[in-house]
Order: C-alpha cells, then sequence, then structure tokens
C-alpha cells in the first residue's frame, strides 16, 4: 500500500512540474538578433537555436521544447518564407532537440552525429541529476547521420559541421558558416556559467577545452560565436572561457595526482578565482566540482560511436561519410 501511494505521489509531482514547465513555456518570447550574411540567433527557453536563410531556404541548429516549436516557426517566418531545409542537433539533450518530432512533421531533413541518433533511440539517464530521459518516437530521430564532419553547400556558403569528441557529450558538434564567419558550438560554450559535462553521456573537461581550442583556430576577431547557452559571444569571450577551464582542468589534475580525497579536493577552492563570473547559472561551483570528480571516476570515454542497434545499422567502411536512415 505504501508503495502504491508513493509511486502515485511520484506521478502526480511529475505531471505538476510538466504543467508548471508548459505554461512557463507558454509564456517564453522568442528574440531573434541579426548577425548578417543571413545568420540570426534566436533565444528562447533551452539551447540557442541558429538560423540560416537565404535562396536555397532554411538551415537551423537545434529546436529547444516541443511547446515553443510554433512560436520558433513564426520567429523563423519572419526571417524567410522559405521552408526550413535542414535541422541540425548539436548534441541529444531535450533542451536542444525537443521539437525535432514537430519540425520533422512539417517537412525539415533531421542531421545529427552518429551518436545523436544512438542515444535519442534509448533510454537514457542523465546521471548529474539522476533524470532519466525516455527514448524519442522514431519520426523525432536525425535521419541523416555522420561520424567527423559533413558539409553543406547552401544559399552561397559553406557550412561545415564537426565533430568534437567527448565534450559536454560524445556526439557534440560545431557548426561554422565559412562565408558568414559564424561559428555555432552548441554546449562545449556556455558564455558566462559554468559548462554542465554530461559526464553519463561521455562528456569531459578535457573535451569542453578542445573543442574550444579547434573554434580559435577556425576563429577571427570579426567571427560572431552562438554559444549552447548565453549571450552572443565574441572570440575573446571564447578564449577567456579557454584559458579558465584549462586552468581548473590543470589544477583539478594536479591534485588528483597528489591523491587527495573528494573532500579535500572541494576543500582547495580551485573555482575561486571564477565564481564571481561563472558560478551564477544552473551548475554552481560546487556542482561543477562534483561533475569532475565524477568524470574523474568514470571509464575513460574514447569518443568512438557508440554500438548501434539492429535497426541503426550502416554499411561498414562507411566511416566519414553521411548515413540516410
Amino acid at each position: 500500500m505504501k508503495k502504491s501511494l508513493k509511486k502515485l505521489f511520484g506521478l502526480l509531482v511529475s505531471v505538476l512540474v510538466l504543467i508548471g514547465s508548459t505554461r512557463a513555456q507558454e509564456e517564453v518570447i522568442i528574440e531573434s538578433s541579426d548577425l548578417g550574411s543571413g545568420v540570426y540567433m534566436l533565444k528562447g527557453q533551452g539551447g540557442n537555436i541558429g538560423v540560416f536563410a537565404g535562396e536555397d531556404g532554411v538551415f537551423m541548429i537545434d529546436d529547444q521544447f516541443a511547446p515553443l516549436s510554433e512560436k520558433i516557426k513564426a520567429a523563423v517566418a519572419e526571417i524567410s518564407d522559405k521552408p526550413i531545409k535542414f535541422l541540425i542537433n548539436t548534441h541529444w539533450h531535450f533542451d536542444h532537440t525537443g521539437g525535432n518530432e514537430n519540425f520533422s512533421n512539417s517537412g525539415s531533413v533531421i542531421v545529427a552525429h552518429e551518436n545523436v541518433r544512438k542515444r535519442m533511440s534509448t533510454d537514457q539517464l542523465m546521471q548529474t541529476f539522476n533524470r532519466e530521459v525516455k527514448a524519442s518516437p522514431k519520426v523525432a530521430l536525425p535521419v541523416v547521420t555522420f561520424d567527423q564532419q559533413v558539409g553543406f553547400h547552401l544559399n552561397n556558403d559553406y557550412i561545415n559541421v564537426m565533430h568534437v569528441a567527448n565534450a559536454h557529450t560524445d556526439g557534440d558538434v560545431i557548426i561554422f558558416f565559412e562565408q558568414a564567419n559564424v561559428i555555432h558550438m552548441g554546449d562545449t560554450f556556455f558564455n558566462g556559467t559554468y559548462p554542465f559535462i554530461d559526464v553519463g553521456s561521455g562528456g569531459s573537461l578535457k573535451g569542453i577545452i578542445d573543442a574550444a581550442e579547434k573554434a580559435l583556430l577556425i576563429a577571427n576577431n570579426e567571427t560572431d560565436i552562438i554559444p549552447g547557452h548565453g549571450p552572443l559571444a565574441t572570440i575573446s569571450d571564447l578564449k577567456k572561457y579557454h584559458k579558465i577551464m584549462s586552468d581548473i582542468h590543470m589544477q583539478f589534475t594536479t591534485l588528483k595526482k597528489k591523491g587527495m580525497s573528494d573532500e579535500d579536493i572541494k576543500a582547495e577552492g580551485i573555482t575561486l578565482d571564477y565564481d564571481e563570473e561563472l558560478g551564477n547559472g544552473f551548475i554552481g561551483p560546487e556542482k561543477f566540482i562534483e561533475i569532475l570528480l565524477s568524470e574523474s571516476k568514470a571509464p575513460q570515454a574514447t569518443g568512438k560511436i557508440i554500438k548501434p542497434d539492429h535497426t541503426n545499422l550502416h554499411d561498414k567502411g562507411a566511416g566519414q561519410s553521411a548515413h540516410k536512415h
């Protein structure tokens, strides 16, 4: 009887949270910023969206939560009367892929790294928050996947979509619009806060640092950089982020090599110099250190594609090419 009541109470809490979340999303305003050359950044609730519009159609990056899809479509319609031809997911998390089903049903072709499809097609556990995420319906899954890199020739530009291994997750990509000189970094870059690193999905601080280094090799003083969360950034912002993450990683690695306990590492205050600047996001300093400690105990990530299930097999030797499912 007690177990039944506990289960019922848990279900009631989940329903109330869902209702509260949906109501909050009903009040969200989608803000659009024109970056020039047909590229826009949309902010709402969830990961920052990138939109590239031109004569060939609309190319969109991420889609936030399902209840916001109509608002996002309306914001895109203010930019272009062309259809949303391609939708890229920067990784599998629901605040970036929640609208996939709605956009797929409207005719958008969803593209992502192979590991994004693997994770979305099975139940996942975000261990940092002890939150189970159910598998997405088939219509929401990416239908074109790739291993290392894929390119798009659209709207008189070349869009270079590059995998960065084991950063925020094991399926992250950064996207470079070469002529427009805009980079979308997904959640490999949290501008102004400590990053959430999904260790259970193969993420790592070293991968976050490597992703920033990859983007810095591409960027120049004129580059607009769209982070996964936070305001539009410049190369100076990304350099600062890279420096801070590198310093914290070095300090943490040094303490671990000394054999210090988790509690002693927490007491060292390795984030103190940066807490005022970065500590006010949903990942606070204490949670950030807990994530690093969790990562240090996790099996070493490889960045390799997750073993496919029988519904998602692709030809051997396909390697770096794109695959249509």
